[in-house]
């Protein structure tokens, strides 16, 4: 197993920064009328889950602060499938984009939760 040093070199975060930059370039193509609304959104909470990332990484050596900023990672991802329902629904994505961004948040979530079952593995 690979030494972690920052939140970088987390799985999870590279997972999900990997996920918002998919967002970002496909969303680049949403309607001018969805910028201040749909495109920011999805853009937000998909980075939102790489910025609580680096903040529970740095907050670990305190299990409370470690699982609270995790539990706000997970409402991010999950907050970001629901504006990839309405991406898909609105026709701004395709079911194949979809299905594989929507099941690799899936797989983020359940690294965030397993985290969130088990904070002392994380601990300094």
């Amino acid at each position: 197993m690979a030494k972690i040093s920052t939140h970088k070199d987390l799985r999870v975060f590279q997972l999900a920064f990997e996920l918002s930059m998919k967002i970002y370039k496909v969303s680049k193509s949403f309607p001018v009328e969805e910028k201040y609304s749909l495109t920011d959104q999805v853009r937000r909470s998909s980075r939102s889950v790489c910025a609580n990332l680096a903040e529970a990484f740095r907050k670990r050596r305190y299990p409370k602060n470690f699982v609270s900023k995790l539990s706000d990672c997970e409402a991010e991802a999950a907050e970001t499938q629901v504006w990839l329902d309405f991406a898909l629904e609105c026709e701004y994505v395709d079911n194949e984009f979809y299905n594989e961004i929507y099941k690799q948040y899936d797989m983020v979530l359940g690294m965030l939760v397993k985290m969130i079952v088990e904070p002392e593995k994380w601990s300094i």
